[in-house]
């Protein structure tokens, strides 16, 4: 499908306004520290806590005065808990739930609702399949809710955004890493920052990293470099130009079948198997490459008047080629495999401008936000079946991995999507006490395709036109406590999160509906330290959910709904003392049948991590995951696969030898506590990694 009339406008207004959606990449010099420094573009933050928010309003506003479940995981954290990847962060945010992801992307589900595609790099959408990093981002912010006022569609559950570091002025530094841990892996990264001139600044983030695991035959590589030049064109214009390289080379692991228990009763993972490879050692394998550029300039019309802008362009080159066993273990001590390969290439274009303006009506003050957003995505995906010689069966007692080929297609599709969206938000201040933030959002998706596997090329196509509407009463009693209610609305196309089919069903379906209620409050204790509390109701209609039968299909389930209430403490209790800790219920069923649960949704979770500082120069870390059971599966049948619950300890030892050189050791699953991590269906669990333990060196110069 060619760019449309509407689709250039919208495109050319974004470059031609050329703002990013957030303000300042361009940071002045003077008295900054790595802890507390004003970055614009992100939202000031200190240690382990973040004070506001540039993403979850398109406005640069107080987490106290946003009336939303927001969890903000700081640099400072990711560096203390030694994370290198999503899942491992997502683990400590309770109501998040990291799922297996066929061993081949992120996936989490947020509020019951499973996603592949609800990623965002610094607000754009980021919604390709696979592993991101970590190595140049600032923060991680996780927005809970329906939010397609401000991301458009998708979003049911919430989003995770990454906050890409930026270049600073007037400021010469250098930081070195390198790290290695109990499995044979290791890792490189350096972080370089250089002034050009008065006017200009450059930083470079680069990374290797080698892949090992306790996993017998799972291992990969990782490089990865980002240059960014950030540029003072006038005292109110900046300019930010960003281009990422990533190569991710690693081999797929779907973990481990269940098995069945008692008769009635749910299966449940095998166990024994922790290390024993369900693919095949050579044949399963990932890659991925990846271009991505982002410009992004923002500029100062008025003292009450700001445009912000983003332009992205990513290219996205994808190979999947996994073996996986396809059903729960026989009496016989057998198991079924089977196989298929799914190159993808992506090319996403997508750009945003934002209108930000400060006005006062009488005794009433405003911050309008008026904003149009533009896409076009592109996407080729194939997908050969395999034929296994000798057979299929896989015995566990003595492993023989089959010869496999890939020469029957499944499923060759070319599609494109194309978006505009326009949208408008009012914060308004209503005298010391009270808050109101209500917006609408116009959405017109289209996706044109053809399948090409048919006898006759089949084309596809659908047309959806929302209003997406958002709604946030705030009532502030003092000015360190917010008390709030909201209302939000989200849909999700029919073609799905990464729209490479549609079925001749599927055209005539209306997108699925999300709607999320809230009730909570937010009080900052101290000016570092904070704890928020979050009822919450969301319900999904037109809901589908991967086939337990095939999770090659999905199936319609009608309607679902999930209640929870969140609760955070985040900040420093002490000087010497800083935490991280929340606690999360949550129960989602089939609004009708409460007898069927939604698939990877624990009704309890908890995560609580501390660093104390013994002295100037050693610190020390703890910290507990606990999750309670939770179905791999939605659960369809009284045999529907269930992991059991667990709790994990991790701990960190931290020692400054000087102001330039850290060291640092961390252990995961101190107590070695055997449990299963994640899941992607019934029948591909993922075991959880036995104590390990991780030392890094860090050099700053």
């Amino acid at each position: 499908m060619k760019i449309g009339v509407t689709g250039i406008s919208a495109l050319a207004i974004s470059m031609a306004l050329a703002v990013p959606a957030v303000a300042g990449e361009y940071i002045e010099g003077g008295d900054q520290c790595e802890d507390c420094r004003t970055i614009i573009v992100t939202g000031a933050s200190t240690g382990y806590v973040a004070q506001n928010i540039v993403t979850a309003t398109k406005t640069d506003t107080p987490i106290l005065d946003v009336p939303q479940t927001i969890h903000v995981v700081t640099r400072e954290q990711l560096d203390d808990q030694a994370q290198y990847s999503l899942s491992e962060v997502l683990r400590y945010v309770p109501g998040t739930t990291v799922g297996q992801g066929e061993g081949n992307r992120d996936q989490i589900t947020l509020r019951g609702q499973n996603t592949s595609a609800d990623f965002f790099l610094d607000g754009v959408r980021d919604d390709v399949q696979y592993y991101r990093g970590l190595y140049n981002v600032e923060r991680v912010e996780v927005l809970k809710g329906p939010y397609a006022l401000i991301f458009g569609r998708g979003g049911g559950g919430g989003i995770i955004n990454r906050v890409q570091k930026t270049p600073i002025a007037d400021e010469t530094f250098g930081a070195a890493r390198a790290s290695l841990n109990s499995f044979g892996g290791w890792d490189l990264s350096a972080d370089l920052n250089a002034p050009l001139g008065d006017k200009a600044a450059v930083r470079l983030n680069a990374t290797y990293e080698k892949m090992e695991s306790d996993r017998r035959f799972v291992d990969g590589e990782r490089y990865a470099w980002n240059p960014y030049l950030a540029v003072d064109l006038s005292e109110d214009w900046k300019l930010g130009l960003s281009y990422e390289y990533v190569n991710d080379d690693r081999v797929p692991d779907r973990g481990v079948p269940s098995i069945a228990t008692a008769a009635g009763q749910p299966n449940t993972p095998v166990r024994g198997y922790d290390r024993l490879f369900f693919g095949v050692p050579g044949v399963n394998r990932t890659t991925l490459e990846a271009h991505i550029a982002k410009l992004r300039l923002d500029g100062q019309l008025a003292d009450n008047l700001k445009f912000t802008s983003t332009l992205l362009y990513g290219d996205y080159d994808k190979l999947y080629v996994n073996v996986y066993a396809n059903s729960a273990v026989t009496a016989a001590n057998t198991v079924a495999l089977d196989a298929y390969s799914d190159p993808t290439k992506r090319e996403n274009l997508i750009g945003q401008a934002n209108l930000i303006w400060d006005i006062e009506t009488g005794a009433l003050e405003h911050k309008l936000l008026f904003g149009v957003e533009y896409g076009d995505q592109k996407t080729r995906n194939r997908r050969f079946n395999r034929t296994f010689s000798p057979g299929t069966t896989f015995n566990l007692n003595i492993p023989a991995y089959p010869t496999v080929a890939f020469t029957t297609p499944s499923r060759d599709t070319v599609s494109d999507v194309e978006f505009f969206s326009a949208y408008v938000q009012d914060q308004i201040g209503i005298g010391e006490h009270f808050d109101i933030v209500v917006g609408l959002r116009y959405d017109h998706f289209e996706i044109d395709g053809i399948d090409f596997i048919p006898a006759i090329d089949r084309p596809f196509a659908r047309s959806d036109d929302k209003i997406s509407p958002r709604f946030g009463l705030i009532w502030k009693p003092q000015e360190n406590v917010s008390i709030y209610s909201s209302f939000s609305r989200s849909f999700l196309p029919r073609s799905g999160d990464q729209f490479i089919s549609l079925t001749t069903t599927q055209e005539n379906l209306a997108p699925e509906k999300f709607t999320n209620y809230e009730l909570g409050a937010k009080w900052d204790i101290l000016p570092n330290l904070n704890v928020t509390a979050a009822l919450f109701q969301l319900d999904r209609s037109n809901a589908t959910t991967p086939d337990p039968a095939n999770p090659l299909t999905s199936i319609n389930v009608g309607k679902t709904r999930t209640k929870g209430l969140e609760l955070a403490l985040t900040g420093r209790v002490r000087s010497d003392w800083q935490v991280s800790a929340g606690y999360t219920y949550q129960d989602g069923t089939l609004r009708g049948n409460e007898s069927v649960r939604l698939a990877q949704l624990p009704k309890h979770q908890f995560s609580l991590w501390n660093r104390y500082d013994v002295s100037d120069a050693l610190g020390i870390g703890l910290g507990v995951i606990h999750q309670s059971s939770q179905f791999a599966a939605i659960r369809t049948s009284a045999t529907t696969t269930k992991l059991p619950s667990f709790t994990r300890v991790d701990a960190a030892l931290f020692y400054d030898v000087s102001e330039k050189v850290q060291l640092q050791a961390n252990v995961e699953n101190l107590f070695d506590t055997n449990y299963f991590a994640d899941a992607h269906n019934n029948n591909n669990i993922t075991p959880g990694a036995p104590i390990n333990g991780r030392v890094t060196v860090r050099v700053k110069f």
